[in-house]
């Protein structure tokens, strides 16, 4: 990413030994109550049913978490996805539903606190550069993977891409600009398109404030490059299926973009030419 950013990535800032119990198969319950008191009424049937109906107040194994919820939903959204292959629109609504009922505090982010540390960072980057992105590993697996980006007011990741992937971004706090792009597969334009460059249609271009609803792209529509640039602090979490792989050919390519008119041959649209680098 050269200058433009820096990545601090946080395998166990929040929620990492959480989802390494998910991913082992364990499925940790919400605020346990403690096992009820042996019963002191003398008669035996009446404390017996004391005792039941104790236990009929206790959670159960069905009062699952949202992050348990997130990570079973996302295990059976992407069980037998790979590359190119969209989840069926069932699918994508259950994932959606799921995580727009995510709140920051369910990942142990308080935004409060969180908000005054990032805008804290803001100032503290080096020799001018932009100030340091956190990244928070959650979880990653062949089929998917789920982490959140933390952005001081102004950091900025660059325009990238999500080669055959499905994308779910959630903002849990803060303002954000988001400028994403699908490629134009016009037979003529893409004629006339040069060596490293590709035309590119402006899919959305406007600031997105928490709360708000889950955003998706998809591996040829809804934005598949996209940048985003913290107009506050702020958070996204972000689930991937499948996630990058540079051995399967899911290599995160990083873009430049111009006015398309800069290019001969190229009409002036509702479209940038994007500049691939490494």
């Amino acid at each position: 990413m050269g200058a433009e950013s820096r990545i601090i990535i946080d395998n166990k800032a929040i929620g990492g030994e959480e989802f390494d119990q998910l991913a082992k198969g364990k499925k940790p319950i919400a605020n346990p109550a403690p096992n009820p008191p042996p019963a002191r009424n003398a008669n035996n049937s009446k404390g017996k049913k004391s005792r039941r109906r104790q236990q009929q107040k206790q959670p159960s194994a069905a009062a699952v978490r949202p992050v348990q919820r997130l990570f079973d939903t996302c295990k059976e959204v992407f069980k037998s996805g790979s590359a190119g292959i969209v989840p069926s629109p069932d699918n994508v609504e259950k994932l959606r539903a799921v995580l727009d009922d995510i709140k920051p505090a369910d990942l142990g982010l308080n935004p409060d606190i969180a908000c005054l540390t990032l805008a804290n960072l803001d100032g503290a980057a080096p020799n001018g550069k932009k100030p340091a992105i956190r990244y928070l590993h959650l979880h990653e697996c062949n089929k998917f993977s789920i982490g959140v980006f933390c952005l001081p007011p102004s950091g900025v990741i660059p325009l990238h891409n999500h080669p055959g992937m499905t994308v779910f971004s959630k903002l849990l706090f803060g303002t954000m600009h988001i400028k994403s792009y699908d490629w134009v597969l016009d037979e003529e334009e893409v004629k006339n398109q040069q060596p490293k460059v590709r035309l590119a249609k402006v899919k959305t271009n406007s600031d997105l404030t928490a709360p708000c609803n889950t955003s998706i792209l998809y591996p040829e529509d809804g934005g598949n490059m996209h940048c985003f640039t913290a107009v506050t602090a702020c958070a996204v979490l972000d689930v991937l299926g499948p996630p990058y792989n540079d051995d399967e050919g899911r290599h995160c390519q990083y873009y430049f973009d111009f006015p398309s008119s800069q290019f001969s041959g190229i009409s002036p649209l509702l479209c940038c030419c994007l500049h691939s680098f490494s």
